[in-house]
């Protein structure tokens, strides 16, 4: 998958982000991440709590790339196979793990 594929497939757009738009993702991740360490959560509402958190790094990865995931369905798949463009193969075994995750859960 490239940018310019993904561009085509309107599954996302040119985005110029800011850090106003930064720093909201990052208290939202912040926040994510202190409430899957909550004691008295389920390890199901934990864990999906935690998978925000994945998701919104991604979001912010691939703002700071230039782009914004457009997709309806699957934005999570597109997020995902996305943030490999943005971070590089680093992110490969992280995207892989959540995109089967995610598609365990539909």
């Amino acid at each position: 998958m490239t940018w310019a594929q993904l561009l085509a497939n309107n599954e996302i757009k040119q985005h110029k982000t800011s850090k106003a738009e930064l720093d909201k993702i990052r208290v939202a991740i912040h926040r994510d991440l202190a409430d899957a360490s909550l004691n008295g959560l389920s390890a199901d509402r934990r864990f999906a709590t935690a998978y925000n958190a994945a998701l919104q790094a991604t979001k912010m990865a691939i703002a700071c790339a230039g782009y914004r995931v457009t997709a309806g369905g699957g934005h999570h798949r597109i997020a995902f196979e996305a943030v490999r463009l943005a971070v590089g193969k680093a992110a490969d075994g992280y995207a892989d793990y959540l995109i089967d995750v995610g598609a365990s859960e539909t």
